[in-house]
């Protein structure tokens, strides 16, 4: 039976990452004229590089609204310490299997001494609460894109029970009685007491409102390279980009959302509204950035850390 659910799911994987290429390359291919046809001015090169900028601090807040996290788990660690950890591991998410990048944070913090426990759930609560902010920014915009409540009741409920769900899911009411179960049944025992959490995540999950806000402002930077986007667009544009990126989250087939994300966006934005070239040109170059930005965020921590290393070493052997 194991194997079946395996090979189902292996086949729905690439399924799902099937699809999502045939739906690219089809658009691609009949816009590919218009594609080609695209110019960046000088002034969109700026607006590329403002874009990568911004998208790289969303990339180091994301990794401090990870230490509120551990903090709160009572673990041992620095923001300086969980920030370049979080940027070192952050590449490892396009690995296959699209898990990597947790094991390497939990492997972190049980190196320095940290519970694995804590780590674990660290690593599963930071995407529940991406969820929920990616959710909460769909449903408070005042533009949705093409999912408005007067013709999609069905996805705005879907939405709202999603939500409701995930902020009921991370209350400690509920979430420490599951960890202690699984804890127990791992365990086999009643002794080894489960990792608790005494209160409720707000404030992490206020932090991944602003990480959010900031990978938001990265594509729509990113889109104002290409084309002129006035204050009333941002609104649906916010909206479109969070329900995608959650969609690239969520959605099994390609690590990372890649492909998914880009996918949503295409289907999302109304080609009358923003041509379907400058669309396809700024999703292809906004996951450029952010591919650009995480590699360079991983080797700005791992340079970091090297030269820490090394003065802690100095410093050793000049007291011996």
């Amino acid at each position: 039976m194991k194997k079946v659910i395996s090979t189902l799911k292996k086949l729905l994987r690439w399924g799902i990452l099937g699809g999502i290429l045939f739906f690219l390359i089809k658009t691609l291919t009949d816009h590919f004229s218009e594609v080609t046809a695209v110019r960046i001015t000088p002034q969109g090169w700026l607006m590329l590089g403002i874009a990568a900028t911004v998208t790289f601090l969303a990339h180091i807040w994301s990794g401090w609204v990870w230490s509120w996290i551990l903090k709160m788990f009572k673990q041992p660690v620095q923001p300086t310490w969980a920030i370049q950890v979080y940027l070192k591991t952050n590449i490892a998410k396009y690995l296959p299997g699209n898990f990597w990048h947790f094991y390497g944070r939990i492997w972190a913090v049980n190196k320095i001494g940290g519970s694995i426990g804590a780590a674990s759930l660290s690593v599963l609560l930071e995407p529940l609460l991406m969820a929920a902010a990616a959710l909460l920014v769909a449903l408070v915009s005042h533009q949705l894109g093409l999912i408005k409540t007067e013709h999609n009741y069905n996805i705005l409920v879907l939405q709202v029970l999603g939500l409701g769900l995930v902020l009921l899911g991370i209350h400690p009411l509920i979430l420490n009685p599951v960890m202690d179960w699984l804890s127990r049944l791992k365990n086999k025992t009643t002794e080894n007491p489960s990792v608790k959490l005494d209160q409720y995540p707000l404030i992490p999950l206020l932090g991944e409102l602003g990480f959010l806000g900031l990978r938001g402002m990265g594509f729509i930077l990113t889109l104002t390279a290409l084309m002129t986007v006035n204050g009333s667009d941002i609104p649906q544009l916010m909206s479109v980009f969070s329900f995608a990126w959650l969609l690239g989250l969520i959605v099994p087939g390609a690590p990372g959302g890649l492909g998914i994300f880009e996918a949503t966006i295409i289907s999302l934005l109304d080609p009358k509204q923003f041509p379907i070239a400058i669309i396809l040109t700024t999703v292809a170059l906004y996951r450029v950035i952010s591919i650009l930005a995480e590699v360079m965020g991983a080797g700005l921590a791992t340079l970091s850390s090297l030269k820490l290393n090394l003065r802690q070493q100095g410093t050793g052997n000049r007291e011996q």
